[in-house]
Parts: C-alpha cells; structure tokens; sequence
C-alpha cells in the first residue's frame, strides 16, 4: 500500500510540472566568457496568459504600459481605449479609470502611454493624446494637470508628446517624450519644467563623416541629423535611481542607470555590457543587435530589460551579469506578438503584449529561483546561503560560470583566499580573482618572509659574481655576446653585422624558434590576470606561423623595395639585422612570465610597460639596423620602412587573390569531375 501510495504521489508530481516545461515555446541559454551560447535551463516558465476578456475589462487595445506597485496593485494603461485598468494581485478587476471630474467638468483620457503609481495613493498618467500629465488618487479623483513644458532653453520645433513617466520620492516627475532627444524632462514637485537629464551621445558614421566633408552646403542639408538616440522607457528604483532603455541596436549602453545629476553610473562589470543577445545573425527576419522597449527593476539590484526585436526578458544583476535569458515571439503560451513593457510582481515577470491584448504571467523555476535567491543572498552579505543556492544552481546547470563568481565573493569574505581564487578562475571572473591573489600573495610572503629574503641575498650574490667573472674575461665577443653588444651599441652593432661579417644566419634562426617557444610558454604558463586563454590548447606550428612567416614577409619585401631605391643590403643581411634586432623581446618574455604570475591588476601598468619597452626597443633597433645595411639617410629609412609595410599588404592581398582563385578552379573541377562520373553512370 506504501509503495502505491509512493507511485501515486511522483505520478501526481510529473503532471504537475511536465505541462509548464512542454508549454515553452523557447529553450534556455546563457552567454559564456568566450561570447559563445550554453545550453541552460529555463529559468522562468509561462504560468498563464490573461487578454481583457479574463479579467473582466473588455478587449484591450493596443495597452503600451504597465505598473505594479509594492502591494501588488496592477495598473495598465490600454492605450487605444482610453483607459486605465486596474487589478489586484490575483488579476482580479479593481476598476476602470476613463474619466474624471475636471474642476466641475467632465474630462476624459486620450490614447495614454505611460502609468505610475507613487505611495499607492498617487496615479500619474502620460495622457499623450491630451499631451499632458494627469494625476489622480488612485481612485481615480483628479488631483491636477501638468501641460507641456513652458521655458527658454526649449527649442521652439520641440513637441510635446509625454510617453513614460516616473516619480521620485521628492515628487520630482521625470517625463519621457516621443521626438525628444535631448533626454528625459524633468519637472519638479509643482510641476515647473527645469531641464533635461540623461542625454544619450551621438553615434558617428566614419564614412559618412567622409562624405559631408566633400557634400555643399545644400548637399550636408539634405542628409540626415546625427542626433542622439531617444529614450523609449523608463523606471525607478527604491534609492531614486532611473533606469532607462533606448531602442538603439549597436551600442553597449540601450540601458543606464541615471543618478539626480543625470550620470549614468549603471555598472557593466560582466563578461559583456546588458545590451541582450550577443550572438546575433544579419540572415533571416530577425536580423541585428536586440533592441530595448522596457525595465523593470527587482529588488537588490537585479533588473531585467525586454527586447522587443526578438521578445526575450534579459535578467541581469547589480554589477551588470547576465544571471538569464528568456521568452521569445510566437502564438504558443510564452510567446508574444508585440511586447510592450514588463514589470515584476513579487518574483513573478509579467509581461504585456500588445499586440494581442494581454498579460503573460511568467513564475520562476526551481532554477531561476536558486539564482535570483543566490544573487539576493550575495549582495546582503549572507555568505553562507548564497553558497548553497549557488551550488545547488551549479547542480542544474554545469555551464553556469556567474555561480563561480558568487560562490568566489562569499569564500573572499570568510578569508579563504585560495578557494575563491580558484572560484574566480572557473567563472573567468579577472577582477575578482585579482583581489583574491593579492591577499593570498600577502598571506604567502609573512609566512615565507625568511626564505624570500635568503633568496634575494643570494640571488645578489651570484649577480655580483657574475659581473666580475665578465669582467675579466676579454677579447671579441662570441655570436650570442655580439647580439648582447648590439642591442647596446647598435650603430657599431650592426655595422660589425654587415662588413665584419660577425652575424650568423643560424643564430637569427635559432632565435625566430626560440622565441616561438617563448610565446608559447608565455601563452601557456602565464597568470590569468594577464592571460584569460591561459587554459586554451597551443601549438609551436601557429607560433611558428605566426612569428616566422612575418618575419621572412618583411625581409622579402623590404629586399624587393630597396633594390629598386639603391639599398646596399643583401637579403642575407637584411634576415641577420632584422633577427638581431628581435633579441629585446626575446628577452622579456622570461620576465614577463614570471611578473605575469607575482602581480595584481592594479600592477598590471608595470607589465605592459616592460612590454611596450620591449617592442620600442625593437622598433629602434630595426630601424638603426636598416639604415646601416643599406646606407640610408634617416628619412629615407622612415619612408622605406613605411613602404615595406605597404608591399607586405600587397602580397598578403595577391597571397589571398591566389587562394581564393585555386580554391575556385578546384571546386570547377570537381564539378566537372563529379558531372563526368554521373554522365558515365547513366
């Protein structure tokens, strides 16, 4: 009877919650350090759509906005009737607001866009057809009328055509228009115009940027404005942050978080900027970046922002990670025609689409849910049960790297600096990880403070030695000490290369290998501060190819250029000078690999400035070494050099032109081959 009692009971379970996985039109996904999609659970489910009709109201129209309170009040703005439709929170109908009594007169809504709720005493409706602010109690009494915006620093071809609203806890009201893209208006509590905040930048075309400066002035008056984008929606959250979207595909910023000043200080600290989807295709219907229509903010930072180009719900946290994706278009449950805007009423994402009229209800998964809590868990600093959501987020998902990053931050705050280190380099988390290694390198040198010391003593001890064993020995300088003397002493250096025959073919050759060898060490040993790919496979055949194939690219070219310009260096000097002159960054990769290893990021000005040092060295030394070989004047050493460059860009196009073309004479053909053998079948 238990047993049956047990069958029962999981059968009962699996009807439970196999619908809601079946009923979603979309899968789950994630965006890894690397830009590449990883299959994810779904982390919100559609739970139920509601149109008018099931909530009692009639159709609605085109709704474009909508606003749930704290208390879980839901207010629609359903645009084309006129309306404001009000719920409570288990979509039940509350009311309808249409009309008012306007100083002893009947007034009405036109086609409203934008609704807010302030205190959940306080309507404040973006009446766009009446291009005015209404605000009534939330029975909807008329309490007084904002119009449009009277004031000097106004352009005179602005039009007013409020949209999108919020209200902050000073009763300062911040107005989205349609057409303005001088940014959000701001007015103040008596409802007095005081300015713009948040202007986007302008975004540059370099070529058309090209083309106005050879257009006339009629020709530059007929192009279109660079204007900055508009903004499209707003939000705000408890601190009186705003929040806003821009519909503006290719940019890093279709959402900020704007400060009383109008500063975007909205935090893109992930593994790429809140703007959507990364991967994206320029094939098919949906081409192109995502584009932003609406935020919703959620509590301890976490915000989600719609797509209105593809329908997907974008969560992300307060530093700017990507905690889920989903939703997406299309007639099943979950899916939309044309969102409009989004909002959150407790953990719960509702969703208005407009173009059927109606609300989707999406619930959390125990998946979403285990994220949202470890993510809530992590910014109130309760370590202990932002590690176990975490980790049991890690046990549905094994792809989710932004659970290393939490479960990083909780071990750094207990002091376990070698765990979160660890944390921090499976979630490729740099930053953090950084921070992690500089308390551990802290730790490590009190505790070995003794053994360190001796080391450097002794380390000195044998420079000291060596200086002196050098000193005493005299004579010429062998083939690896006259690459040391030139690097020193480049003008006699290379002098000595060319007519005292003292440079080695071999030796240049020996060192394009050894310094293969050392870019791939370096890219294989080097720390992860200073090398994310630290964990991808390397081959000496692609630094090989990489390091030796530039190198010979240069010396034909430059060897074919100067015959021509009276140059006086054979292609065999040119190898040995251009080999030579590489010994600087031969040398700093050994030291570069072991600082890449010992520093932090904030120290990382010192590695690139050795190897910036490095490269200039080079840079100098090729330079001196070709005007020795071939007896150049400084300016046409410059000039030479340039054109080499421009000559190895030439063989490098013609390199190509003659690939492309095999490739196609090989695909003929086989063609004709594959033609022939079907001719012969039949």
């Amino acid at each position: 009877m238990r047993w049956l009692l047990l069958l029962l009971l999981s059968l009962a379970a699996m009807a439970e919650t196999a619908p809601s996985a079946a009923a979603a039109p979309y899968r789950g996904y994630n965006y890894s350090f690397w830009g590449d999609v990883t299959p994810a659970p779904n982390a919100y489910l559609p739970s139920f759509q509601l149109d008018g009709d099931r909530l009692g109201a009639g159709p609605l129209q085109s709704p474009e906005d909508l606003f749930i309170t704290p208390a879980g009040m839901i207010y629609i703005a359903d645009t084309r009737n006129n309306r404001i439709v009000v719920l409570n929170d288990e979509f039940n109908l509350v009311r309808v607001i249409d009309k008012f009594d306007h100083n002893g007169k009947e007034d009405a809504l036109a086609e409203p866009h934008g609704v807010f709720v302030k205190d959940d005493s306080r309507l404040f409706v973006a009446d766009t057809g009446n291009a005015r602010i209404v605000e009534l109690t939330t029975e909807g009494a008329f309490v007084r009328e904002i119009g449009a915006p009277d004031s000097d620093v106004l352009r005179s071809s602005l039009r007013y055509v409020p949209v999108k609203l919020v209200v902050d806890s000073a009763n300062r009201m911040y107005v989205v228009s349609k057409g303005v893209f001088d940014g959000i208006m701001q007015f103040d509590s008596g409802g007095k115009f005081t300015g713009f905040i948040g202007t986007n930048k302008v975004t540059f075309n370099p070529i058309d940027m090209f083309w106005r400066r050879l257009m006339t002035e009629e020709q530059r008056s007929k192009m279109a404005l660079n204007i900055p984008e508009e903004f499209n929606n707003v939000d705000i959250d408890a601190e009186g942050f705003i929040y806003t979207t821009t519909a503006e595909g290719f940019t890093d910023e279709p959402v900020k978080r704007l400060n009383p000043s109008g500063v975007d200080v909205l935090k893109r600290d992930g593994y790429f900027p809140p703007k959507g989807d990364i991967w994206i295709t320029f094939n098919g219907t949906r081409i192109g970046p995502s584009s932003m229509i609406a935020v919703a903010v959620d509590r301890n930072g976490i915000y989600s922002i719609l797509d209105g180009k593809r329908g997907r719900v974008f969560t992300y946290d307060r530093d700017g990670k990507l905690m889920y994706a989903f939703g997406q278009l299309g007639e099943q449950l979950g899916g939309f025609r044309t969102p409009s805007d989004l909002a959150m009423l407790g953990e719960k994402v509702v969703v208005l689409d407009k173009g059927i009229g109606s609300l989707v209800i999406f619930e959390p998964t125990r998946y979403g849910r285990m994220i949202r809590n470890a993510v809530i868990y992590t910014d109130n600093g309760e370590e202990e049960k932002a590690v176990a959501a975490w980790k049991e987020a890690q046990k549905l998902n094994s792809n989710l790297e932004i659970a290393y990053l939490g479960i990083g931050k909780a071990e750094l705050r207990q002091g376990s600096n070698r765990e979160a280190m660890d944390s921090f380099f499976n979630g490729m988390h740099r930053e953090y990880y950084s921070r992690a290694f500089e308390r551990y390198r802290k730790d490590w040198m009190w505790q070995n403070f003794s053994f360190i010391a001796t080391a450097l003593l002794v380390i000195a001890a044998l420079l000291l030695v060596g200086r002196r064993l050098v000193r005493h020995r005299a004579g010429e300088p062998g083939t690896v000490g006259m690459a040391w003397y030139t690097i020193f002493h480049p003008f006699k250096g290379f002098w000595d290369l060319k007519y005292e025959r003292k440079g080695k073919i071999w030796f240049t050759l020996a060192l394009l290998v050894l310094l293969s060898v050392l870019f791939l060490l370096k890219q294989q040993l080097s720390g992860f501060i200073f090398n994310p790919d630290v964990t991808f496979e390397a081959s000496i055949i692609d630094e090989l190819k990489f390091i030796v194939l530039p190198f010979f690219l240069w010396c034909i070219a430059n060897w074919s250029l100067t015959t021509l310009m009276d140059g006086e260096g054979k292609f065999g000097e040119i190898v040995v000078a251009t080999g030579y002159a590489l010994v600087p960054i031969v040398l700093a990769q050994p030291l570069l690999i072991v600082l890449s290893n010992v520093m932090t990021v904030q120290e990382g000005s010192f590695y690139y400035f050795i190897e910036s040092v490095a490269y200039g060295w080079f840079i100098g030394l090729l330079f001196v070494g070709m005007m020795t070989v071939h007896q150049y004047t400084v300016g046409k050493t410059i000039v030479t050099m340039l054109l080499t460059l421009v000559v190895i860009g030439i063989f490098v196009f013609l390199g190509l032109l003659v690939f492309s073309l095999a490739q196609q004479m090989l695909s003929f053909g086989m063609t004709i081959y594959k033609e022939i053998s079907f001719r012969i079948g039949e």
